[in-house]
């Protein structure tokens, strides 16, 4: 009964395809067998030794099953309550995905969603974000299956010479597009794998094919659309090894099985980006800063940007998984036929029209199958289309000077050949000439490849006289590409082909579009926001040469603050812009008003021989939109190429503001959210406060686990004098490894036992108990080494222990623990403690300040501290930074988050002037300033509750005193 519900989309009709009590063979019957799926059911499966007996007999069925009919099968064992499906990897009967429907939140109606997972008997699914998310995320069963299935075929297969020069070029390009933030493990090739097979299947299914007919050979190599006259969509790339495997044929056809119960035709936004976001995990893609575009966004922006959509030509330099290329080809397929066009000249004009570049192979496959939706079933399937071709390259689009100028030699396109980490004398070439007309090279050098690969190996070298003709290949180049033929065709016999053809078109485009005549009129996207900070080290000396020829460094010291997005913008109109041509990027909010990005703002940037003019335009400043929809705050920059006359980014914003939750993903019904009102942004630059250079961050206590304690309980036998038991404090926002290490415990010197301050036990003008931490400072100096910390077992013991895990879990390329724990003189600098300091919080959506008179008291790097040489002059700094005058001074100074949260050192950018006791207000602060402190330190805590709402309950009672008008008034007029 349970499988009949509607959910599964079984009736009466289908109980054929439910076998009850199934022969398997030898006398033994699967209780339940369904498509390929094999279901035993037990009393009770809730002890190890019940399931492991159900998972054994279930195993036999599995693989007499597979054995038979060459197709993956599933296995399940549940006792109703507990469910677990099984799946053969190899010589291992592994469990892929589970569900429990004792806990609270699995009701009936996620289960049925799980079973239908596993069981893929659902139709017509509609493509939305939800079911896409629901059905084939990363939480789903169906992607635990497919997952592992593909795991198991990589681990076995990985050393296969086309499997590994494969995976080393995915890990060439996603260095130079992710940088360090980029980790090359198994784990993400599969994934990526996973995702770009799953979305060249989708794209047969926008075509309405049968695709369970199909052969998977013919889907992961685009044999099908070649065939329809549809190119660029699926090819032949680092993604197929599958197919050259064993075991692949049958994975890609329980794939295609499961997605083709989704109803692709009718697609209204970039559904590859909901899949993309709902199999890789919101960690890994936030540790490699991929975050996409909302679709309301970029279909905004492509309205204001695209004026004129049947005379433009539209050029997305990043185009990730083609969200703007979405809405691109919607407008100008929307205006043809208004144009009243025919289906031969919409599809030929598109082609022409919208173009994408990606130096991401996952992003370009999904933007291809995205561009394939925006077109839609109805025009691929018109008879009188014609040839269709999807125009999105795999590309560097900042040409870094790299592999991009590396492929020109002596007039020739010069590719070498690469297999892991040798290079290879071989080469392949092409004269210059041939890629005057983009389409025609790509067929040429597709052809070569098809008949590279379809000989036998090690026949006879085809002659390519016929092809010579067909693509009119002048005479003086045919010996140039007949040798690389010959090299091809040898690569095929070694068992390195398939991929160079897919290489080769791809790289090249950049170059391409970059000739003058190929330039574009319009450029939109979201370029990349990759940090500084996480570029490889090659790529930071590129970066910051690039930058310091056109004016955009903005110095090492800003280094941090520093991303690609204000470069990449600069290069895209430099290579493909044309004059007058104009261009609407996703940036960071900074660009609009922050000191790093000044160089930008200029409009004006000379390279060498080249100058490049840009006139800004206006600005929309997208922070004040609820929730965030990226991690840091956000804006859209317009601007035109001006060959004569550079313009200067406007001060004038367009604020948009509103609250989006629930509203849906359409810019139909976000629309009706927002609100625009016109502003100025301040752009301000320099440290004007003689404090900059006097405070300082508080030292590096990290990981927690290793640093803070707690005091323990001598027990019966009671501690020696001078000692304290103690074991690791813990906290519930710590991260992973360091949450799941196990505490520390011991008995440490009590001299060793140090308070620390952090933001947690600050308030305004007041502090709460210290955190207590293991400190190896012996009263002289910082000790670091074992040895030296010899004399004292109890820390010597901890500090042992603590650099071990500290080792074993630590980045490759992190620093010592000693070494952490005093960067950049941080600790030491404290050390002996002065008599009086003021401390601040680094971040929050508020400033908080209050004196450390603690001379015990270490301070760590949620803090800025500053000794002073007074009681007078501290509370002339709590009364200027407690107001909500300063707060509000600095927001717009702050670097931006989700909200401007990174307080720091920003603060001492506004004139607030070293204390004088001679200067009337700053006098009269510091006695207003004493009269808070005293409020503040009166008012009773309540300590069940989070420190923020502490610091609330403070700022509460001391606005209703009439004091704080007073320092707000004086304050004001202060920083005014």
């Amino acid at each position: 009964m349970l499988l009949l519900a509607p959910q599964l989309e079984l009736d009466d009709d289908d109980l054929r395809v439910v076998n009850l009590e199934a022969q398997v063979g030898d006398g033994r019957r699967i209780d339940v067998e369904l498509g390929t799926a094999a279901i035993e059911i037990k009393r009770n499966v809730s002890t190890n030794r019940a399931k492991a007996e159900a998972i054994e007999q279930l195993r036999g069925y599995v693989e007499t099953r597979t054995t038979d009919t060459g197709t993956r099968y599933v296995g399940i064992v549940t006792d109703g309550v507990l469910w677990s499906c099984h799946h053969l990897t190899g010589d291992d009967f592994i469990e892929v995905a589970s569900f429990d429907t004792g806990e609270p939140e699995n009701g009936l109606d996620n289960l049925l969603v799980w079973l239908e997972g596993v069981l893929a008997t659902a139709q017509s699914i509609p493509a939305t974000t939800e079911e896409i998310r629901a059905r084939l995320g990363s939480g789903s069963s169906a992607h635990s299956l497919d997952s592992a299935t593909i795991a198991a075929l990589y681990d076995r297969h990985k050393d296969l010479p086309t499997v590994r020069m494969k995976r080393s070029l995915w890990s060439k390009l996603l260095v130079s597009t992710l940088g360090n933030q980029f980790e090359d493990t198994d784990e993400l090739f599969v994934e990526h794998t996973l995702l770009v097979n799953s979305a060249e299947v989708i794209a047969h299914c926008v075509l309405g094919l049968q695709t369970t007919d199909l052969d998977p050979q013919d889907v992961l190599s685009g044999a099908i659309f070649t065939s329809r006259s549809i190119f660029g969509v699926v090819e032949q790339d680092f993604f197929d090894w599958p197919l050259e495997v064993d075991g692949g044929r049958e994975y890609v056809s329980a794939l295609i099985r499961r997605l083709s119960r989704f109803n692709w035709a009718a697609v209204e936004q970039d559904v590859l980006k909901t899949l993309y976001e709902s199999v890789i995990g919101p960690e890994t893609r936030k540790r490699l800063g991929e975050y996409y575009t909302p679709d309301w966004l970029a279909e905004l922006v492509v309205n204001e940007a695209i004026d004129d959509p049947l005379n433009r030509r539209v050029l997305d330099p990043s185009c990730g998984s083609g969200t703007f290329l979405f809405h691109s080809v919607r407008r100008y397929l929307a205006a043809a036929r208004e144009a009243d066009l025919s289906v031969a000249e919409m599809i030929s004009g598109v082609s022409r029209a919208v173009i994408g570049m990606d130096l991401h192979p996952v992003a370009v496959t999904l933007a291809r199958v995205t561009y394939l939706l925006a077109i839609g079933q109805d025009l691929l399937r018109h008879p009188e289309r014609g040839a269709v071709y999807i125009p999105i390259y795999l590309g560097d689009s900042v040409q870094w000077g790299g592999i991009q100028n590396s492929l020109w030699n002596a007039g020739d396109m010069v590719v070498a050949v690469e297999d892991h980490a040798e290079l290879f004398s071989t080469e392949l070439r092409f004269p210059d000439g041939l890629l005057a007309d983009a389409l025609a090279f790509d067929r040429l050098v597709e052809e070569m490849a098809q008949l590279a690969s379809s000989r036998p190996s090690g026949s006879q070298v085809p002659n390519l006289s016929p092809l010579f003709q067909r693509h009119a290949v002048p005479t003086a180049a045919r010996d140039t590409v007949t040798a690389t033929f010959r090299t091809m065709c040898s690569l095929h016999d070694e068992g390195r082909n398939h991929i160079w053809s897919y290489y080769i078109r791809n790289l090249a485009r950049p170059l391409w579009m970059a000739r003058r005549e190929n330039r574009v009129d319009r450029l939109v996207g979201n370029p990349p926001w990759l940090a500084f900070r996480h570029m490889p080290s090659d790529m930071q000396a590129r970066f910051r040469q690039m930058e310091e020829e056109r004016g955009l460094w903005a110095g090492a010291e800003n280094a941090t603050h520093q991303d690609l997005s204000a470069l990449f913008v600069v290069r895209a109109v430099e290579l493909y812009l044309s004059d007058q041509g104009t261009f609407a990027f996703v940036m960071p909010n900074a660009v609009v008003d922050r000191e790093h990005y000044a160089g930008f703002r200029r409009g004006h940037y000379v390279a060498g021989d080249s100058r490049t003019l840009i006139a800004f335009d206006h600005s929309w400043d997208l922070r004040r939109i609820r929730p965030h929809f990226f991690p840091r705050g956000s804006s859209v920059i317009f601007g035109s190429r001006d060959p004569n006359e550079a313009q200067e980014m406007p001060t004038a914003v367009v604020n948009f503001a509103g609250n989006i939750r629930n509203a849906g993903t359409s810019l139909s019904t976000i629309g009706q959210r927002l609100t625009q009102e016109q502003s100025n942004v301040t752009v301000r630059a320099g440290g004007s406060s003689p404090y900059a250079s006097r405070f300082r961050q508080g030292a590096i206590f990290s990981p927690r686990v290793l640093f803070f304690v707690d005091r323990q309980d001598a027990g019966p036998l009671g501690i020696a004098a001078g000692s304290v038991p103690v074991q690791s404090s813990r906290s519930a926002t710590e991260k992973k490894p360091w949450r799941d290490v196990p505490d520390l415990g011991g008995v440490v010197e009590e001299r060793f036992v140090n308070p620390i301050y952090s933001g947690e036990t600050l308030l305004p003008y007041r502090l709460t108990n210290p955190l207590l931490g293991i400190v190896p400072f012996d009263g002289q100096h910082l000790m670091e080494t074992s040895e030296e910390m010899g004399r004292f077992p109890g820390l010597a013991a901890w500090w042992r222990t603590a650099s071990q895990i500290w080792e074993d879990n630590r980045k490759s390329d992190a620093l010592t623990l000693s070494q952490q724990l005093d960067y950049m003189r941080k600790l030491s600098a404290q050390l002996p403690q002065p008599r009086l300091r003021v401390v601040y919080n680094t971040s929050g959506m508020h400033l908080a300040a209050a004196i450390l008179s603690d001379v015990q008291g270490l301070v760590n790097n949620k803090l800025y501290w500053c000794a002073v040489t007074s009681e007078e002059e501290a509370r002339y700094l709590l009364a200027v930074l407690n107001s909500p005058v300063t707060t509000e001074f600095v927001r717009p100074l702050m670097s931006y988050g989700k909200d401007e949260r990174d307080i720091h050192k920003h603060v001492w950018k506004l004139p607030i002037p070293e204390y004088d006791a001679q200067i009337p207000t700053l006098s009269r602060l510091a006695e207003l300033g004493e009269e808070a402190e005293r409020i503040a330190t009166s008012l009773p805590l309540r300590e069940e509750v989070h420190f923020s709402a502490q610091r609330r309950d403070i700022r509460n009672e001391l606005s209703s005193a009439q004091l704080t008008e007073e320092i707000d008034q004086l304050v004001f007029e202060l920083l005014s």
